[in-house]
């Protein structure tokens, strides 16, 4: 199995505020172009459920490279943020921690969330200063959910917390089994308060979202498998005024970790540019 988190560039760890937020900061390259360099906005890394800043491991290396300034932040209790007890955090939680995060930056960064990250980065963005938004296969909001509602038998009942993710090591369309290792290495327990609030598949009205408080520009990348899908990530750019890009025959994760994970790092490369 390949640790894909043994292969990031040198960078600083920072444990920050009250519950030891672990903070990854990798410094952009100087590339040809200095002072286009200079005056880039950073960007802030929002994991998903079960997971931590390791499963940014493909990406950052890419913006670094071409200069790019990069943090990834761990929210309470993941990854090598100090544990505590899952059993009692909440969505509000969550958002203080990035909240906290966004207070250290010299300038407003370009916010970039995964599924519960993007959700919780959709939030932030209504009243954070930021430079844009890019929320990736993110948890849909309650707007969206009531435009086109995932059917009832897709729903789950969360118990106290929810455990780390069963993930057999078989390739998927997108995924090596290689791939799906790396995660189960580190994959871990996740906050079912959390997920009653965010999580329509978990019978939650899911988090509103004003997309007229969003000022900055937005992007919003989709794994897309059936239509219904494919519409679900378009009413999320309607909402947020954002451009759009639905990658057909991908998996929710591999879009970070998989085969084609590339193909989303240069939709996001052109974006920026």
């Amino acid at each position: 199995m390949t640790d894909y988190t043994q292969y990031l560039p040198e960078h600083e760890q920072h444990q920050i505020g009250i519950h030891d937020l672990h903070i990854e900061v990798y410094r952009g390259r100087t590339v040809s172009d200095s002072a286009t360099t200079a005056t880039r906005a950073p960007l802030l890394f929002v994991h998903g459920a079960y997971t931590g800043s390791w499963m940014w491991s493909k990406y950052i290396p890419h913006f670094v490279e071409l200069g790019w300034d990069c943090y990834a932040m761990n929210l309470r209790s993941h990854y090598q943020s100090r544990v505590l007890d899952l059993s009692r955090i909440t969505v509000e939680n969550y958002l203080e921690d990035i909240r906290e995060v966004l207070s250290l930056l010299d300038k407003p960064p370009v916010l970039i969330g995964f599924s519960m990250g993007g959700i919780l980065s959709q939030k932030i963005a209504e009243t954070a200063a930021l430079a844009g938004l890019i929320i990736i296969d993110t948890s849909i909001s309650k707007e969206v959910h009531d435009a086109l509602p995932y059917p009832m038998t897709d729903r789950i009942q969360p118990g106290i917390i929810m455990p780390a993710p069963l993930r057999e090591e078989l390739a998927t369309i997108d995924e090596s089994a290689e791939d799906i290792a790396f995660q189960r290495q580190y994959l871990q327990m996740e906050s079912a308060k959390a997920f009653r609030t965010f999580s329509v598949l978990c019978g939650a009205d899911g988090i509103s979202i004003d997309g007229s408080l969003i000022r900055c520009a937005s992007l919003v990348i989709k794994a897309v498998s059936s239509e219904d899908e494919d519409q679900r990530g378009r009413l999320t750019a309607k909402q947020l005024g954002a451009n759009y890009a639905g990658l057909w025959d991908t998996t929710h994760t591999g879009l970070l970790v998989g085969q084609r994970y590339k193909e989303v790092v240069d939709i996001m490369m052109e974006w920026l540019g």
